[in-house]
Parts: C-alpha cells; sequence; structure tokens
C-alpha cells in the first residue's frame, strides 16, 4: 500500500487529493512537525531534505509533493497523465510554473498570515507577494481562455497541482473575480469529489 508522510494540510495535501482522484489506497503516515520527526535519522533516511511529503510505494521513496502527483498519474495510466509527448511537455510546464513561480509569493504570504503572530507579521513580505500575484494568474487566465482545462478537455495532473496552489490564494480570501477564466476554472475543480475529500482530510 502507497504511504504518505505529511498531513493533508500541508503540501502532501496535493498528494492526498491525487490519490483520491485515482481511488487509491493508502496510508497517512504520522509525523509530528512540533516533535521534529521531520529531522529525525529515520526520516531523513528516506528524504534528505528534512521535508514533507515524502511518499513509499513498496521499495519506492519520492519526495516533493508535484513530482509524486505525476508520479502516481503516469503509474496508474490514468486520464490524469499524459497521452503523448506534447500533452507531457504542457504539463510539466504547468506543474513547473506553479511551483517556481505561483507558489514562492502565496506561500509567503500564507506564512505571514497563518503561522507568524500578528504583531511580529512582516507586511513587507505581503506586500511583495500581492504585488506579484496579478501578473501571475492574468497569465494563468490568459491561458485558461477557449479551454476547459490547462492541457485541453480535460482535467489532468496539471490543473491538480496548479489548483493546489491557487485554493491556498482562497484561503487567504484574494479577490479572483477580476479573473474569469480562472473564476469558472476553479469551480469546476472544487466541485470535484476528490477535491472535496481531500479539505474534509484538513478540518
Amino acid at each position: 500500500m502507497i504511504k504518505i508522510y505529511g498531513s493533508p494540510a500541508s503540501s502532501a495535501g496535493r498528494c492526498y487529493w491525487m490519490l483520491e482522484e485515482l481511488s487509491l489506497p493508502y496510508e497517512q503516515m504520522p509525523l509530528s512537525l512540533k516533535d521534529r520527526e521531520h529531522k529525525s535519522a529515520a526520516y531523513l533516511e528516506l528524504n534528505p531534505n528534512g521535508k514533507i511529503p515524502t511518499m513509499i510505494d513498496g521499495d519506492y521513496v519520492l519526495w516533493e509533493s508535484m513530482a509524486i502527483t505525476y508520479y502516481l498519474a503516469k503509474k496508474s495510466q490514468s486520464s490524469l497523465a499524459a497521452k503523448n509527448l506534447e500533452e507531457e511537455g504542457h504539463i510539466m510546464k504547468w506543474n513547473l510554473w506553479a511551483l517556481a513561480e505561483l507558489q514562492k509569493p502565496t506561500i509567503d504570504w500564507f506564512i505571514q498570515e497563518n503561522f507568524v503572530p500578528a504583531e511580529r507579521r512582516d507586511h513587507k513580505v505581503i506586500d511583495t507577494a500581492k504585488e506579484k500575484l496579478p501578473a501571475l494568474l492574468q497569465a494563468l487566465d490568459v491561458s485558461l481562455k477557449n479551454q476547459s482545462y490547462l492541457v485541453g478537455s480535460r482535467f489532468t495532473v496539471a490543473d491538480l497541482n496548479v489548483a493546489s496552489v491557487v485554493g491556498l490564494l482562497l484561503g487567504l480570501r484574494y479577490d479572483l473575480s477580476s479573473y474569469g477564466e480562472v473564476t469558472r476554472w476553479m469551480n469546476q475543480i472544487k466541485d470535484r469529489p476528490a477535491f472535496q475529500k481531500m479539505l474534509s482530510m484538513r478540518k
């Protein structure tokens, strides 16, 4: 059975979401960040970065959440995976964009809002994040014009990975009303049972 280290409320959430999309059995592996179990010798043997998530599938160990979602989709020969080289290129493009571009300002803001006491928040960090987001969201909005999803007419791992970051913005009450295509796309995604299951796991 596939094992996932990391809480559904962390970046591991997108891994649980993918597992639910694929209807694959899995086991959540308890890991206390408060007790720094992610820095224990046993865990560092699995993931030398000392971060979450980490996946174990039989003898195969993989870390980095977007690599895990991609692996699961492809291993399962799911419709969420690429059907050809061109689709694979588009999927990888969006995965890398989500990680390298959209996630950085989103996480910077999210950390300040959720993990830093109000009196110690660095509002310059928050303001910088808010300044970067409109151009990124506009690029996403334009890319979704005239197509249902990021790679054409079906939901793929690209949508899952990008939407997992946009979902953080919704949690921050970011106003997406200026981005009609992004709003339409996210509304479709929020109706997916696997997405709803992942949200319920975070409570």
